[in-house]
C-alpha cells in the first residue's frame, strides 16, 4: 500500500478497496499481517438476494433501480438482474485494492458500486479480468503480469470520457479501520495527480485514490464526497477524517 493511500484512507480517513477490497480470515503467521493469503472462496461469497440488495444501494433507487445486477459466484461474476438503463451495479471485493495493501485479501471488505455506462464498457472489464486471475489461483506477480498484457494486448476498451461510479451505500465495508467512509463518487480519467484537479487541498472535497497509480491498470480515479447516503439520509462529513489527511502524509 503507497504512502498516499495511507494518507488518505488510514483510520479514521477512508481504506479502499475497490474497490475497493472481511474477519478470520487466512490468518498469518503474526498480527501485523492477518490477511497474508486468500481465504476459502466461501468467506468472498453472500447469498444472492443480499448481494442483491447491496449492490442497488450504491446509488440512488433513481439509478439503480434499473441498473443490470451481478453478483459474484464461485466461478466469477455471473449477471443476475438484466437492467435498462446502461448502469451497472456491482459489490467489489478487497483484490480490488493496491496490490500491497495488507487488506488486500480480507474477505469482510465490500464494495459496492454503480458504474455509469462508459465505466462499465471501459472500467468495469477490469475488475472481471482481476477477479477471474483471482479465481484461477494466479499468484499477486502472476496477476499483475497478465493484466500489463491485458492492457498492451488492448483486451479492455480504452477509457471512455466520462466514465465515473457512484459509491454512496451506508453498507460499505471498505476496510477494517475505513468502515462505511463516506458517501462519494469516483471519476476516472487518465493516470494523473492531484494538482490537476486541485485535490487533496483544504476546503477541496476531491481526493486522488491511489487505487491504480501503482497498478497495471491505466486509470485514475478521484473521489468527490457528497453528503447523503444512496437513501436521501444525511451524511455529514467528519471534517476531520477528511481534512486530516494532508497531515498524515507528513507535509
Amino acid at each position: 500500500m503507497s504512502r498516499k493511500i495511507v494518507a488518505i484512507f488510514s483510520n479514521p480517513t477512508l481504506i479502499l478497496l475497490t474497490a475497493f477490497g472481511l474477519v478470520g480470515v487466512g490468518q498469518a503467521q503474526n498480527s501485523k499481517t492477518p490477511y497474508a493469503k486468500m481465504a476459502p472462496i466461501n468467506q468472498y461469497l453472500m447469498t444472492e438476494s443480499a448481494e442483491i440488495a447491496l449492490a442497488r444501494s450504491a446509488a440512488p433507487a433513481s439509478i439503480s433501480g434499473d441498473a443490470t445486477i451481478v453478483v459474484l459466484k464461485q466461478n466469477g461474476y455471473e449477471t443476475v438482474v438484466k437492467g435498462k438503463n446502461g448502469f451497472v451495479c456491482i459489490v467489489e471485493r478487497s483484490w480490488m485494492s493496491p496490490f500491497d495493501w495488507p487488506e488486500f485479501w480480507n474477505p469482510k471488505m465490500r464494495g459496492p458500486i454503480c458504474f455509469n455506462p462508459a465505466a462499465v464498457r471501459s472500467v468495469l472489464p477490469y475488475t472481471y479480468k482481476r477477479t477471474d486471475l483471482i479465481l484461477d489461483g494466479l499468484s499477486k506477480a502472476q496477476i499483475i503480469e497478465r493484466l500489463k498484457q491485458v492492457v498492451a494486448k488492448k483486451e479492455v476498451p480504452a477509457l471512455e470520457p466520462g466514465a465515473m461510479c457512484y459509491m454512496m451505500s451506508r453498507e460499505q465495508i471498505l476496510g477494517d479501520a475505513g468502515g462505511h467512509w463516506h458517501p462519494h463518487l469516483m471519476i476516472y480519467g487518465p493516470r494523473s495527480d492531484s494538482a490537476d484537479w486541485g485535490s487533496d487541498l483544504a476546503g477541496v472535497p476531491v481526493y486522488l485514490n491511489p487505487q491504480f497509480q501503482n497498478s497495471p491498470e491505466p486509470l485514475g480515479t478521484f473521489m468527490v464526497v457528497v453528503d447523503q447516503w444512496s437513501d436521501g439520509t444525511p451524511a455529514p462529513i467528519r471534517k476531520a477524517s477528511v481534512a486530516g489527511a494532508k497531515d498524515a502524509q507528513g507535509n
